[in-house]
């Protein structure tokens, strides 16, 4: 069991789809693990979803659907080290169709509003090479860029 959860505020009626859509996007070992509904008792509606439980790759997180009070900002987002430049092309188109928004340097937002970074392999090493020049222009390359492409910034 995990100590420590994210527990992501939906606005009503998106906890469920949020879930089962980032479960399709990452894929691997990501599925729902426990959906708990208001009961007559809460403030919620009867048999509607409450919370989400499940994870992402083997991360766990809460998708609770409680409604617009609390919106999501960009002061916290999900960072996924990606193992490929088409992996990180994949999740970028997924997580920024039907309404998501692009951002820059790996940045974008979701349909839901959730911020996510999309990373490719070798993004570190490039920003930080032992030749200053070519990690200044690894940076400078990045901070053009939208969605980011490795191989130019390899080659900055």
């Amino acid at each position: 069991m995990q100590k420590v959860t994210t527990f992501l505020w939906f606005d009503k009626g998106q906890a469920e789809e949020a879930a089962n859509h980032y479960i399709s996007v990452i894929g691997g070992d990501s599925r729902v693990l426990d959906v708990t509904r208001w009961t007559a008792a809460s403030p919620g509606e009867e048999g509607a979803v409450m919370t989400v439980r499940f994870q992402l790759d083997g991360t766990e997180y809460i998708a609770f659907d409680g409604g617009p009070e609390f919106p999501f900002s960009e002061a916290v987002s999900l960072s996924v080290e990606c193992d490929s430049q088409e992996e990180a092309d994949r999740l970028w188109d997924r997580l920024t169709a039907d309404g998501g928004q692009e951002s820059q340097c790996g940045w974008l937002k979701d349909r839901f509003g959730v911020s996510w970074q999309i990373i490719p392999p070798g993004l570190g090493d490039a920003l930080t090479d032992p030749d200053p020049e070519k990690a200044a222009r690894a940076m400078k390359a990045m901070l053009g860029m939208k969605r980011l492409d490795i191989e130019a910034l390899r080659n900055a």
